[in-house]
């Protein structure tokens, strides 16, 4: 009877220990290098189609402008300096590569 309320917390402790450990994987999604992870005002390069069957892809400059869950907004500078928002697709992005300081020197 002494070693009923021990091995009664032992046991709540051990299912805590079962249902908290999934919750201690999930991590913020700021804290972890995501590729998929943009922010507004990032330059970021469009992996552009003309087509969806076209095997030429167009590599465009773009600034990012709005976010949401599936579509990523983008804004696209015209030659004439005319700018052009489109919703793309973030699998169709791809961040603009850092130019470190050493390199400009």
């Amino acid at each position: 009877m002494k070693n009923l309320p021990l091995a009664f917390a032992i046991l709540v402790f051990l299912i805590n220990l079962v249902v908290a450990s999934p919750s201690w994987a999930v991590t913020h999604l700021s804290l972890v290098d995501h590729p998929q992870h943009f922010e507004i005002g990032q330059k970021v390069i469009w992996l552009y189609k003309s087509r969806p069957d076209s095997a030429t892809v167009q590599k465009i400059p773009a600034e990012v402008v709005k976010l949401s869950s599936k579509q990523v907004q983008i804004q696209v500078r015209k030659k004439n300096s005319e700018a052009i928002n489109r919703w793309v697709n973030p699998n169709r992005l791809e961040s603009f590569p850092k130019i470190q300081d050493s390199a400009l020197h």
